[in-house]
């Protein structure tokens, strides 16, 4: 009796075109060094396999800040190991990607506080101190 065979598809190989986007990344981050100019690469808008994502996001490592937020799906914001390099990924509702970029920012604009929410933060303290 001979077991099943189950047939092993290769993983699909890199495109070649993921090398090249370090090399734009670190012209980037130069860029917001000197100064101080963000900018982002839109991941889904490039020809780009999944072994290129795990290339890409393997050669910049991981670094100390990660942020989620919870609007309409979840968005999370993974620093890489090189400071000012950010992996952004945006999912749906049901938890599906729909967008990834990398960011080259200090902060990426989505972390930031809209005025208007703290704004309002300051009055919602100030009503916490009001009834002490």
């Amino acid at each position: 009796m001979t077991p099943d065979i189950i047939p092993i598809e290769p993983a699909p190989p890199l495109s070649g075109n993921a090398p090249p986007l370090l090399r734009e990344l670190a012209e980037m981050l130069r860029r917001l060094v000197n100064t101080g100019e963000s900018a982002t690469l839109d991941l889904s808008a490039l020809p780009l396999t999944p072994a290129d994502l795990d290339w890409l996001r393997e050669k910049l490592g991981q670094g100390e800040v990660a942020a989620q937020v919870q609007a309409e799906g979840e968005s999370t914001f993974d620093e890489t190991a090189c400071p000012g390099v950010w992996w952004v990924t945006h999912r749906n509702t049901r938890g599906t990607v729909v967008a990834q970029f990398i960011e080259v920012t200090f902060v990426p604009e989505l972390l930031k506080a809209p005025p208007q929410d703290v704004a309002a933060g300051c009055e919602h303290l100030e009503v916490l101190i009001s009834e002490l």
